[in-house]
């Protein structure tokens, strides 16, 4: 017999093994309460009956012998006296407890009470009853209980209902998410010492200008006196605008962090709820707690939530309730009363739908920009992001920030978190350079999927149409510059380039062409080499279809409507249901956006006529090593004719080194980045 034969037959989840701390719930505290009254009412009411009777009454049955026991209670003058079955109904009545008791429930017990003069007149009349009559009941004699157990026992049914009353209604109306409590704010509060580790400005990178905006007002509540000593105000409220993931809500951690006066954060959403009138009140729990707390700062993020245009289009109905709450906003915000000491952030990245009372100044007296990080920035943000990862000698922030153009603070921080779960997974003790290179590749074209099943034409069409990509951008001047092509299926896509997007801050008519003219690379090249055309140029012509519609109707740029823009930067004149042109102009604007493509298109034929040879061995290439780089292009086009823009600020970053010597800038590094087709 093995040893677990001795152990005892314990359901799941007990036993020795298993020996939890238990856990106090307030159910069992629910149930003891019901137990309790249950038993309270059918101890004193199911198997007992009782009635109070009077002197004379009682001493005729006495006489009769009805009772087979009295006990004397001398502190109150009362008799209680237990009354024989058979007399029960002629003492309680027809309808004795005896008619309704439960077939379960056992035999009731009558009792009657009587108030007696005094207890030696009672014993006087006792010993007369046994003398005269011959009863057979017994005496006793009983001090009584305490009087307050007494009352309790009473009582004590009414007064725990009373105790379980009030305490829901407390529930109701104090706790979190109470009933009565709905009007409440839901902003949480980080006083000075309510963050264990606080994000202070040097765990912010990259935002210089956004970081002095926001220093000032933090420097302001710390010395108010080295500006109103000049008769300078406070801003009274200061907008964080920019894309998603750019760092707005870490900026506003840092404030909460480096301003050492208590911090108020929410969501605009937090305003929002189906009772009429919740969110008004939230408002103003909100501003009357901050004004407690006073000097204090409120961070309201996604402000477009309660913060959008009133009344923009009425057509389609208006939420009341929004509207309303917005108005209580505005009116805390720079109404009658004083908020002195009250600062006002906000983020979003929607400006353009904010009503424009709340962007006026007096409320949001600062928009502070907090744009995508420029190639410094984003080498920044790599050292905040580098610091707890184990990298080796091989990686390079500076060769890092330009692999990721374009990429927010939180592309940066996926990317240096994918890179160290890619080394972990290939059982490395660094990251090494490639990890990132990887990691970058996985975010911006998905998991390789090697499995998936091609056959060779498939193949051969997607070779083509991924060499006509390449040769284009290495022809033509403003194309992106290539640096990987594959057809190794990744995520969604059969096949994919990545370029190194120029970060421009205008761009040129030409430039524009020149990468519609690389994005119509890939279906020129099927139809030319090919002979026939497939789906999977539908991403390629999106991009460039939206991007002719922008040359035509925001920038201008058309032969046949040049120098009109029909675009509404504010989103407040033009309804959902009009547009700011006729049909004859929409027909224009349609012909305009053909021609620009068709253009276009037969421009990238003309080219890869051209080179027609380096296409081919460029697609064979392709077809036999899955994945080429710009070093191969290289050695079939020859070197490319133009340098990129990133090169050149980085050649001139390194004639401003005084340790750089000058021939060291022509070699800039330029390796892989990723940008899907």
């Amino acid at each position: 017999m093995s040893e677990n034969s001795n152990k005892p037959n314990l359901p799941k989840g007990f036993g020795p093994e298993n020996n939890k701390p238990f856990k106090f719930n307030m159910s069992w505290m629910y149930g003891l309460i019901l137990i309790i009254l249950i038993t309270v009412f059918f101890t004193n009411n199911s198997n007992t009956a009782s009635k109070e009777l009077g002197w004379t009454e009682f001493q005729t049955y006495a006489e009769k012998n009805a009772f087979t026991q009295m006990t004397v209670n001398s502190s109150d003058r009362k008799v209680t006296a237990t009354v024989k079955p058979e007399f029960t109904r002629q003492i309680l009545g027809p309808d004795s407890v005896e008619t309704f008791r439960h077939p379960l429930q056992k035999a009731a017990e009558t009792t009657v009470t009587v108030i007696i003069p005094s207890a030696d007149k009672f014993d006087d009349h006792f010993n007369n009853w046994k003398t005269l009559y011959q009863i057979d009941a017994t005496l006793a004699y009983s001090e009584g209980g305490s009087l307050l157990w007494s009352i309790l026992v009473q009582t004590g049914p009414f007064l725990l209902f009373v105790i379980i009353w009030v305490y829901l209604i407390r529930r109701m109306s104090g706790g979190v998410g109470g009933m009565f409590s709905v009007g409440k704010t839901k902003a949480q509060l980080y006083d000075k010492s309510g963050q264990a580790k606080k994000v202070t400005f040097k765990d912010v990178a990259g935002l210089s200008e956004a970081k002095q905006e926001v220093e000032e007002i933090v420097d302001f509540l710390k010395q108010p006196g080295k500006y109103t000593g000049l008769g300078a105000k406070i801003p009274k409220g200061a907008l964080l605008v920019g894309p998603p993931g750019t760092g707005k809500t870490l900026l506003a951690k840092a404030v909460a962090g480096e301003a050492n006066v208590p911090f108020f954060s929410l969501s605009g959403s937090d305003f929002v709820e189906m009772f009429v009138g919740v969110g008004a009140s939230r408002v103003r729990d909100l501003f009357r707690q901050a004004k407690d707390k006073a000097p204090c700062i409120v961070f309201i993020d996604e402000i477009d939530a309660v913060g959008r245009a009133r009344g923009k289009n009425p057509n389609m109905g208006v939420n009341d309730e929004r509207e309303n709450t917005l108005n209580q906003l505005l009116t805390e915000m720079d109404g009658f009363g004083s908020n002195s000491g009250v600062i006002i952030l906000a983020a979003t990245n929607r400006m353009d739908i904010l009503d424009k009372a709340l962007l006026r100044a007096g409320r949001f007296d600062r928009q502070i920009n907090v744009d995508l990080p420029e190639l410094n920035d984003r080498k920044e943000i790599f050292i905040v992001h580098l610091r707890d990862i184990k990298i080796d000698e091989s990686v390079d922030t500076e060769f890092l920030a330009r692999q990721t153009p374009g990429f927010s603070g939180a592309d940066i921080a996926n990317v240096c978190n994918e890179a160290a779960l890619i080394a972990a997974r290939n059982g490395k003790e660094t990251v090494q350079k490639e990890d990132f290179m990887n990691a970058v590749d996985r975010i911006v074209g998905g998991l390789e999927r090697k499995s998936k099943v091609t056959t060779l034409e498939e193949r051969r069409a997607i070779a083509v149409h991924e060499a006509g990509h390449a040769t284009l951008s290495w022809m033509l001047e403003h194309a992106n510059p290539l640096v990987k092509v594959t057809i190794v299926p990744r995520g969604k896509a059969l096949g994919a380039a990545w370029y190194m997007p120029e970060e421009r801050q205008i761009t040129t008519r030409q430039q524009l062409q020149d990468e519609m003219c690389a994005l119509l690379g890939g279906r020129a090249a099927e139809d030319f080499a090919l002979g026939r055309i497939s789906t999977g140029a539908a991403n390629d012509l999106e991009r460039v279809t939206k991007q002719a519609y922008a040359m035509v109707v925001y920038y201008g740029m058309s032969e046949d409507l040049p120098n009109l823009n029909y675009y509404d930067a504010s989103g407040q004149d033009w309804g959902m249901f009009s547009k700011p042109y006729s049909d004859e102009t929409a027909r224009l604007i349609d012909e305009s956006v053909k021609k620009i493509i068709n253009g276009q298109y037969e421009r990238a034929k003309a080219i890869l006529t051209e080179y027609r040879e380096q296409h081919q061995t460029l697609a064979d290439l392709l077809l036999e090593k899955e994945v080429i780089y710009a070093d191969d292009l290289e050695r079939i086009f020859g070197k490319r004719k133009w340098v990129s823009r990133s090169q050149e600020i980085l050649a001139e970053q390194e004639l401003l080194k005084p340790d750089s010597p000058p021939e060291e800038t022509a070699n800039v590094p330029e390796r892989k980045e990723n940008k899907e087709e």
